[in-house]
């Protein structure tokens, strides 16, 4: 996953898999339509095997629920028909890309990456153009290495769609996560990293303005960024409060807002708005950051505990 070494032009790597031959692309209306009852075949399948683990973890709360082994095999046969038609679909349609890339898909969630990587390589050797499969791909090696070919993917999905939003962000995530990489691949220093991922984000934010989970994300990121960029931070929080569908949205919001305000002292502005925090799921964050605001107006009274360090924030926002 951390690897560094230089990725090789992706052509190289299609026909080190599957040769270099281009064939011609089909773009038969009634093989999208079989494609697409295959995948609400996978779906509900899916749905399916979600509510027996989620219903095997209470039987196992209870003392309960069947052995791990027999789940799984369950859930393989549950899974097997919708393989088959995976299969006799890319037989029946060998040079549909948009079928190749579904059926990675598949395979990836059956945990199956060579055969994820050979079909995503596959759709790419029929349909280069096609940027899906070039995400696909990068996200193939985001989670396989190496780290470099991920961004060479997810850069030629962009080319090719530059209004996609999931392509920037997927890529604003690998050069924020990947940073040693990042300084290597494009001869950058750390606080470039920064800047290069904050870019691709808000061109993410660019292509899909309304989208609240996309505006936490991009305020998520200046937790890690040191030292604290406050006003971009503060700006980025506000951003997504305006964005916020409901209260608790909006109070989630509130505490991270708080936070911030808190840590560069503007303790009035904080006590605000954790004031506006009704919701009692936010209660433990509440009284967290509400005991620390304390501690931070009457540093004579009190000291810290562990249990109210930074370290101990939650990562996302419902």
């Amino acid at each position: 996953m951390m690897a560094t070494n230089q990725p090789a032009a992706l052509s190289n790597l299609v026909t080190q898999t599957t040769g270099i031959s281009i064939a011609a692309v089909e773009t038969n209306n009634v093989a999208e339509q079989e494609l697409e009852k295959i995948e609400d075949s996978d779906d509900t399948a899916a749905a399916e095997v979600d509510g027996w683990i989620r219903q095997n973890e209470d039987f196992k709360a209870k003392g309960a629920g069947i052995p791990p082994a027999e789940l799984n095999r369950r859930i393989r046969a549950r899974f097997a028909p919708v393989q088959k038609s995976y299969e006799d679909f890319i037989q029946k349609y060998p040079k549909y890309a948009d079928g190749r890339v579904a059926y990675a898909s598949f395979l990836h969630d059956m945990g199956d990456e060579d055969g994820q990587s050979n079909q995503l390589a596959k759709a790419i050797e029929i349909q280069p153009t096609l940027p899906s499969a070039w995400n696909n791909f990068g996200n193939y090696y985001g989670e396989n290495g190496p780290i470099t070919n991920a961004f060479v993917c997810y850069e030629k999905a962009i080319k090719l769609d530059p209004t996609e939003s999931v392509y920037y962000q997927n890529l604003g995530t690998m050069v924020y996560l990947y940073r040693h990489d990042v300084t290597n691949y494009y001869h950058i220093n750390e606080q470039q990293c920064f800047d290069k991922a904050l870019l691709l984000y808000s061109n993410a934010m660019h292509c899909d303005p309304t989208n609240f989970p996309l505006a936490t994300d991009v305020a998520m990121t200046y937790y890690g960024i040191k030292p604290l960029r406050t006003n971009d931070a503060l700006t980025a929080w506000t951003n997504a409060l305006k964005l916020a569908h409901d209260d608790v949205e909006r109070e989630g919001v509130y505490i991270h807002l708080a936070r911030i305000q808190l840590s560069v002292g503007h303790f009035a502005e904080a006590q605000a708005r954790l004031d506006a925090v009704t919701n009692p799921m936010y209660n433990d964050l509440k009284d967290r950051l509400t005991r620390n605001l304390y501690r931070k107006e009457h540093p004579t009274n009190s000291t810290p505990t562990a249990a109210d360090s930074p370290t101990n924030f939650p990562a996302k926002v419902p």
